[in-house]
């Protein structure tokens, strides 16, 4: 069997990448809706339904889990998916299957607790808050995701999302590398504004912006951490596998790249954050 790597583009494969290196002799199927690229304008219930149809894609590539590097559909359709949808689909298949995403783990790391762990309200005074950026899509930062999450576990963290509405497209595009950190000085400049100041740390709230994570540490203020979501899925992907030894993830470290859109050969910019030549077969 092998592990499933959903997004809409290119982005998810900073997640990916993340996910070979930590288990390199696991088979992996990774899929770009590039066809409907980008989700991050789309409305919730058309989410809903693109992140079904290409989980269902994986599975029938033979993946028992699927990882959504999506923080769109991750925040908007995960739930969801995982309540009203997988277990009749897991019947209908017959075998045990499930779909995980990057936002909790993200958490997870942002808040230094686990997922399970909510903060006690005690009326108590914040002497110092910690302010943490999130740049994301405007689907993400309607959802409200983080804001909500991190809020019931740490009442010493504000956050302040940045909605980036042409990013993920510049980059899935192969924008050049000026016109990239034009967009993202503006919005860093932008948050900055609101806040009231430059942010203490930030996340990269949409897997494609990891491709341009050194323009963004730029942008920001010099030292400022950024919390970078493939590493934190893969941790929690590995303490997951051996949680549950009956989702297989292979052992012959194949590699397949399926793309809903045109197949073939990925932009420069992928390429060299890849660190390799990448070619897609048509899904």
């Amino acid at each position: 069997m092998a592990i499933g790597v959903f997004d809409s583009g290119v982005g998810g494969l900073s997640v990916h990448r993340a996910l070979v290196q930590r288990m390199p002799n696991a088979d992996f199927v990774y899929l770009a809706d590039q066809a409907n690229a980008p989700y991050g304008g789309r409305e919730g219930e058309e989410i809903v339904d693109l992140t079904r149809r290409g989980c269902e894609t994986l599975f029938d590539q033979g993946c028992d889990l699927v990882v959504l590097a999506c923080n769109t559909a991750s925040g908007i359709a995960l739930r969801r998916l995982q309540q009203t949808w997988l277990p009749g689909y897991r019947k209908q298949i017959g075998r045990p299957v499930n779909i995980l995403g990057i936002i909790v783990p993200t958490i997870e790391a942002a808040t230094g607790v686990p997922w399970e762990h909510e903060a006690e309200r005690r009326g108590e005074k914040v002497e110092k808050l910690d302010i943490l950026a999130v740049f994301c899509t405007p689907a993400t930062a309607r959802s409200r995701v983080y804001e909500i999450e991190i809020d019931k576990r740490r009442q010493d963290v504000a956050v302040f999302a940045e909605p980036c509405p042409t990013l993920a497209l510049m980059i899935e595009t192969d924008a050049g590398a000026v016109e990239l950190a034009t967009a993202i000085e503006g919005h860093v400049a932008a948050i900055s504004s609101r806040i009231g100041r430059a942010p203490d740390r930030a996340i990269l709230g949409c897997t494609h912006y990891e491709i341009v994570a050194d323009i963004f540490r730029a942008a920001l203020k010099p030292g400022t951490p950024l919390i970078h979501q493939p590493g934190a899925t893969a941790d929690a992907l590995e303490a997951y596998l051996a949680k549950h030894p009956e989702y297989r993830a292979g052992e012959g470290g194949a590699r397949r790249f399926l793309t809903t859109g045109k197949p073939g050969a990925q932009s420069t910019l992928v390429e060299t954050f890849w660190g390799a030549p990448l070619s897609f077969e048509r899904a």
